[in-house]
């Protein structure tokens, strides 16, 4: 299977056109297109109100629209939330002819305050005259749903399903802060469509493995929102692909906007992806990227280029995990890499390399592989960024 990245973002998908606008912290999108539909929420115990309302709209396994809002996240506002969540969906049925049912609703911004419905309805208003398949169609929509973030945030895919078939993956997504999703069943919000021919069952599977290697391994600030929300579309306007095929195309998608969302972490100035090997598990290997990743001692280390506290750091992290009792202390080994490579714990034993090492923390993009020496074989990555002062700023509403 050949996967070609390309451009157009979500409108590269045939049958999908999609639009919005911002104004100020202010912003609303719209995207059209219909198909079999599967979705994945945050576990967060206190869930907002779109969630609990799309959540609902999804189980007839069909989406024909996505309305989404930024500037409010219409959480932990009561049933007039709910009201105005369905309002939503009554806006955006009514302006493009489709199922009232078949609308997903979508929120991110400050929790505990409600939704200007009047400016929503205005709005909308100016995004259905916008709405197009063009490219710039899909970078509009990102754009609206931003709230701290610092750039849109958008990746397309085209796939060689054989016999001159192609198949379009893609999705835009946005998220900088408050990221520590964990979808089994600042807010990170991701709407992908595909144009493949894929049935529901195929769908929700495909989904569900790939935001577990990809937005559930990402890690800004180890707060989980309570809007989390991921949505795939099936238009099934191009031809069939096989099951192993459209996973790996769609973890590949997914992926690729997770790592966009950690490079854009609030007040980050560093990238970081940690890789564990050696696992016992495939889930105690995530459990030990994730610890990794999360840390804010880990993380400060990183933004303060700190060589002596890294590896110390990360060695505290992985006994912090659930795997810690199967940890070996003389088989851990840990590589650290960036604009140079090195070797820092071998097998249990630090090994003389502060002066690459410093290079390597003062790089943007500083890559941590740990085998835990176990003998196992499983592997897992998890995406983060540095914890930074300016994150502090960021979050305290101090600028």
């Amino acid at each position: 299977m050949k996967i070609e990245v390309i451009k157009g973002g979500l409108c590269a998908v045939k049958g999908v056109r999609a639009y919005g606008i911002k104004e100020g912290n202010k912003g609303l999108a719209l995207i059209e297109g219909g198909g079999k539909a599967s979705g994945m929420f945050t576990t967060n115990k206190i869930k907002a109100a779109p969630v609990r309302f799309t959540k609902k709209q999804l189980e007839k396994g069909r989406i024909s629209a996505i309305i989404a809002n930024s500037g409010c996240a219409n959480s932990f506002t009561g049933e007039q939330g709910m009201r105005n969540a369905e309002k939503m969906a009554e806006l955006a049925s009514s302006c493009l002819g489709v199922d009232k049912e078949e609308v997903a609703v979508l929120s991110t911004g400050p929790i505990g305050v409600q939704l200007d419905m009047g400016l929503i309805e205005r709005q909308l208003g100016e995004v259905v005259k916008g709405l197009t398949s063009g490219e710039e169609g899909s970078t509009a929509a990102a754009k609206a749903i931003m709230t701290t973030d610092t750039f849109h945030k958008e990746t397309a895919v085209s796939i060689d399903t054989g016999n001159d078939g192609q198949v379009a993956i893609c999705g835009i997504a946005k998220g900088s802060g408050m990221i520590a999703p964990h979808m089994t069943t600042a807010t990170m919000l991701a709407f992908i469509y595909t144009d493949a021919s894929v049935d529901g069952e195929v769908l929700s599977g495909s989904l569900e493995a790939a935001v577990d290697n990809s937005f559930n391994m990402t890690v800004v600030d180890g707060d989980m929102s309570t809007n989390d929300m991921v949505l795939l579309v099936s238009t099934g306007k191009s031809g069939k692909i096989s099951e192993g095929d459209f996973e790996e195309g769609l973890t590949f998608v997914c992926q690729e906007l997770a790592k966009l969302i950690a490079r854009d972490g609030e007040g980050a100035t560093k990238f970081i992806e940690v890789k564990v090997s050696g696992a016992p598990s495939v889930a105690d290997a995530r459990a030990a990227a994730r610890s990794i990743v999360q840390s804010p001692l880990v993380k400060s280390a990183i933004f303060g280029e700190r060589p002596d506290l890294i590896c110390g750091r990360i060695i505290a992290a992985v006994g912090s995990s659930v795997i810690a009792d199967d940890v070996d202390l003389e088989g851990i080994s840990i590589s650290l890499k960036g604009t140079k490579a090195i070797l820092a714990v071998d097998n249990g034993e630090f090994m003389d390399f502060s002066g690459v090492v410093r290079i390597i923390l003062n790089g943007k993009e500083i890559f941590i592989d740990v085998d835990l020496g176990t003998g196992g074989e499983a592997e897992a990555t998890a995406w983060g960024c540095d914890l930074t002062c300016d994150y502090v700023r960021i979050n305290a509403g101090v600028h």
